[in-house]
């Protein structure tokens, strides 16, 4: 499977909305009405945008601090696989190096039977996992 990248450049209009071109939106399978998470990275000075393909998505953002080890994130990472939960965009970053690590993810539980309160407690559970944090996302209306 070839991945296939598409660049452009876009301008900010005065209510700080941006269009996406119609070329990204044709490769992402982003159609009009659909769902899109936005995880920002201020470090970096970056946003991911990932379409959310499911119509009836639960969509929640889990901030995780972990022990930097290894192996840690595929702890947090089988947990999340185990519930079958769909990760649609995460972010990692060592905080301090060999000692304290954050992962933040978005997630779609649509697909799962565990709830955002269960979730948390089967996270916390975790031997290198510190501290959860959970926020379950709105629908925008317009």
């Amino acid at each position: 499977m070839s991945s296939s990248r598409v660049t452009g450049l876009v301008k900010v209009d005065s209510k700080g909305r941006i269009t996406i071109p119609q070329t990204m939106r044709e490769n992402l399978g982003i159609e009009p009405g659909m769902l899109v998470a936005l995880l920002a990275d201020s470090d970096k000075k970056e946003i991911v945008i990932s379409p959310i393909l499911s119509e009836n998505a639960k969509v929640l953002e889990l901030s995780i601090d972990m022990v930097d080890k290894p192996g840690s994130l595929a702890k947090v990472i089988d947990k999340i696989a185990e519930y079958k939960i769909d990760i649609i965009a995460n972010r990692c970053t060592s905080i301090t190096r060999r000692e304290e690590g954050e992962c933040t993810f978005i997630i779609d539980i649509s697909q799962s039977s565990i709830d955002a309160d269960k979730l948390k407690s089967a996270l916390e559970s975790i031997d290198v996992v510190t501290q959860v944090r959970v926020k379950q996302f709105e629908v925008p209306s317009y």
